[in-house]
């Protein structure tokens, strides 16, 4: 009887395993993402005046990315997505895919692209060989931290060669452009204001303790 048993819970079990790894290999619902960047919501914060709301959108395997920018304190030299940070909104993490012919040398412009996820040519070769070593591994670690708010875009400059702005991409409504410049300085100011509060002496830190 017990082995009776056995084999539909095995068969239920492998069912259920193969669909968790088709819904992560890919999104088969197009979905969009907003990432306000900007230079406070950079890991170390700056004040660099620029900004850039971009829109990323997953549609199975095909990844869109739309990133106007503006302000920049220094000239570009470079542009990526980065995954996968630990935490939701923080952290560091590796070069995944660059953002290939960004515009370079200027402090404001658009670029857009399509980028086949299912290409091992898109991703960086470490961040490939981190997860998985295939596309469709690597592809649904990318997606997964969309979704998880482990992934971010980052511009980097010939002043800020680190990164002068960066985003998290966030999926939600999408509201008007001046409810997201908003919402980027928000979480700027936030992570500037943490960022003080954990530098704060320890007598000053339990003042300030309700």
């Amino acid at each position: 009887m017990k082995k009776a048993h056995t084999l539909p819970r095995l068969a239920a079990l492998a069912l259920a395993a193969s669909t968790l790894f088709g819904a992560t290999a890919s999104q088969a619902v197009p979905v969009t993402y907003r990432a306000v960047a900007s230079g406070p919501g950079e890991d170390i914060p700056n004040g660099s005046p620029g900004s850039s709301v971009t829109t990323f959108e997953i549609d199975d395997m095909i990844l869109r990315a739309e990133v106007p920018f503006r302000d920049l304190g220094s000239p570009t030299i470079s542009a990526h997505i980065h995954c996968c940070t630990v935490d939701a909104f923080r952290g560091v993490a590796q070069v995944a895919v660059a953002l290939v012919d960004f515009p370079l040398a200027v402090r404001a412009g658009d670029y857009s692209r399509t980028f086949d996820l299912g290409d091992a040519a898109i991703y960086d070769p470490a961040f490939l060989a981190a997860y998985g070593g295939t596309p469709q591994l690597a592809s649904g670690a990318l997606i997964d931290a969309f979704n998880a708010n482990q992934a971010y875009i980052n511009i980097h400059t010939e002043r800020y060669t680190g990164g002068e702005i960066r985003g998290f991409a966030v999926a939600a409504p999408i509201p008007e452009p001046a409810t997201w410049g908003m919402l980027g300085l928000g979480l700027g100011m936030l992570a500037l204001l943490g960022r003080r509060r954990l530098s704060l002496p320890a007598s000053l830190e339990a003042k300030l303790q309700p």
